[in-house]
């Protein structure tokens, strides 16, 4: 294992012991009782062999001694399983509170990453990192607690024991010991590095399979289903590699820690035997009951070490897995709201655009140098070719993402002194992409507006043409659709993202090809809603159909970023320009 490894798992393993350190007490109180479970069960072979040392030969059995010492046996017995039981619940408590609280974070975490994190990150591999990745986690975390503390417990237990009862023999089993941590750490060095890879890759195949399972219809109309396969073969044929690798390493732990307690236990039995033939007729024998006493605690001291050693296989596979979701908590958050950040209330919608300069990445350039003053009402339509920077523009006005240089402010504020929640707020969005959340229709219709009477609602939907289907479902207004709005045609699901922001109607709009998926005469319609919901509002649209925007004061041409020609419809048509050739490419047939 690398440095770089050692150092990381470390790392990791700090982190977890900080998720546990709020359960300390229960941590405690799980070792006690696993120490007083281990006590007991220790004691089980000292009856055992005074039982037998009772057995003397043929007709000189004690059985009344023998009897009570049965009778101590299933006592213990019965309290060790209750205690042991006992271990088991607080275990299992531990776990899944410090699972939970893992989740807990890592979804809150997700809340505030900004969005370009969302854009260049698989959303199949952040699930598998939330779902997966802290399932097997926690699955080593439990079987931590469960064999790991007990096992070192028993191992000094049973070597206190064994040392009290004869020290000569307890020698032979401790210079066996160091072949188990031998065979341990050899194992260790080679899983963790594979475990990781393993969870990667698990990650990879999960956002791969996610991917092409939402976009189905895609990869059948292009005939990708081959392609699609050969990719998956490729991911799941890099899977198989790193697993079996891991699988093998970590396979090699039962074989070899028990061949190593086989060792530990032949030394033990011959060590014992010749002490009990040596010492036969002495006055301080080395009696069969000692020596099965003996072998007892020799068998139960090295089965803990197979146990370990499986354990420390599992740890590091979830110590890998742990490592990739705590990277996702460690991921910097976007930059919160400043200390005098402004609520922005009642605005008016007077928007500015000062030298603005955006890249998503450094080293391609996509806005610079962009001026643009919105006046309070004003439709603001912005056309280009696609790639030119307009969903971009939408982006910086929400502050999805900030400027690189410039500033953009409104009502006067630069937008980086106002908090995100109510500049968002003063907005209201109909994007070409819908977004609807699985739930009832009437709750994703309140989404911007969650204490909406039922006449609003239905108002809302009527200027929309949305309460016409609605009435037509199952349950109308309490019908329950799906994730992205179920069975319902894209249409159908615009039309109730429409009607969601006509029901809040916040003082500044943003319609992004907001009925690219209507039909022409449902778009008239709403067009006219439309005109009559932007009056007063500053509007924002961003539209490929040309027609559509006929009527907005202020046409914005961009064109690689820049805004080329600015103007209305009839002025930016006299200049035969840019927009002109735009325009009349439409209507060229």
């Amino acid at each position: 294992m690398s440095k770089q490894s050692v150092k990381a798992e470390k790392g990791t393993l700090k982190k977890v012991l900080a998720y546990l350190k709020p359960y300390g007490p229960l941590v405690v109180l799980s070792v006690l009782l696993s120490a007083v479970t281990v006590a007991l069960t220790l004691y089980i072979p000292v009856l055992i062999g005074r039982a037998i040392d009772r057995i003397v030969g043929a007709g000189r059995v004690d059985f009344e001694a023998v009897g009570a010492y049965l009778l101590r046996i299933g006592i213990i017995a019965a309290v060790t399983g209750g205690v042991q039981w006992l271990v088991n619940s607080i275990n299992n408590k531990i776990t899944y509170q410090v699972i939970r609280d893992v989740r807990d974070q890592a979804f809150r975490r997700l809340q505030i990453l900004p969005l370009s994190y969302m854009d260049t990150h698989p959303v199949g591999g952040i699930v598998s990192q939330v779902i997966a990745d802290v399932d097997q986690f926690a699955d080593g975390l439990l079987l931590g607690f469960t064999q790991l503390f007990t096992g070192v417990v028993t191992i000094l237990g049973t070597l206190g024991f064994m040392v009290s009862i004869r020290p000569g023999i307890a020698a032979v089993v401790v210079l066996l010991t160091p072949l188990s941590f031998v065979v341990a750490r050899f194992i260790a060095t080679h899983t963790y590095s594979f475990f990781r890879q393993q969870s990667e890759t698990r990650g990879e195949q999960t956002a791969f399979i996610d991917e092409m399972l939402g976009n189905q219809k895609v990869v059948k109309a292009f005939g990708r289903e081959e392609k699609s396969i050969e990719t998956f073969d490729e991911i799941n044929g890099r899977l198989e590699k790193c697993s079996l690798k891991a699988i093998f390493y970590s396979s090699l732990t039962n074989p070899c820690t028990r061949f190593v307690n086989n060792v530990v236990y032949a030394g033990v039995a011959l060590a014992g035997a010749l002490v009990c033939v040596s010492t036969l007729g002495t006055a301080a024998p080395f009696t069969v009951g000692s020596l099965s006493m003996f072998l007892s605690y020799a068998n139960q001291y090295t089965k803990p070490f197979n146990e370990i050693s499986g354990v420390v296989t599992e740890l590091q596979n979830a110590l890998a897995c742990a490592a990739r979701v705590f990277r996702l908590i460690a991921e910097p958050p976007q930059i919160p709201d400043a200390e005098d950040a402004r609520v922005l209330r009642d605005a008016a919608g007077q928007v500015d655009l000062q030298d603005v300069a955006f890249a998503y990445t450094p080293d391609r350039p996509l806005i610079e140098q962009l001026n643009l003053r919105v006046a309070p009402g004003q439709r603001i339509a912005i056309v280009g070719p696609t790639g030119c920077g307009k969903t971009t523009l939408i982006n910086l006005l929400m502050r999805f993402y900030d400027v690189d240089r410039g500033a953009i402010s409104v009502e006067g504020t630069d937008i980086r002194r106002i908090t995100r929640k109510s500049l968002r707020g003063s907005y209201g969005m109909v994007l070409q992409e819908t977004w609807l959340k699985s739930g009832t229709v009437r709750e994703n219709l309140i989404l911007g507006k969650p204490n909406a009477t039922e006449e609003e609602i239905v108002a809302a939907c009527k200027s929309a043409h949305a309460h016409s289907f609605i009435r037509r479902l199952p349950q109308g207004y309490d019908t329950v659709i799906g994730e992205d709005g179920g069975q319902l045609s894209q249409g159908q699901k615009q039309l109730l993202c429409i009607a969601r922001i006509m029901l809040c109607l916040p003082p500044m709009l943003i319609l992004d090809e907001a009925t690219s998926s209507i039909d022409t005469r449902t778009e008239i319609r709403i067009q006219k809603a439309f005109n009559t919901m932007m009056q007063g509002r500053t509007t924002f649209i961003v539209a490929h159909r040309l027609s559509t925007i006929r009527e907005a004061d202020v046409i914005l041409v961009m064109r690689d970023g820049h805004i080329v020609e600015q103007g209305n419809h009839r002025e930016l048509l006299s200049r035969n320009g840019f927009y002109a050739q735009l325009y009349n490419s439409q209507f060229a047939a």
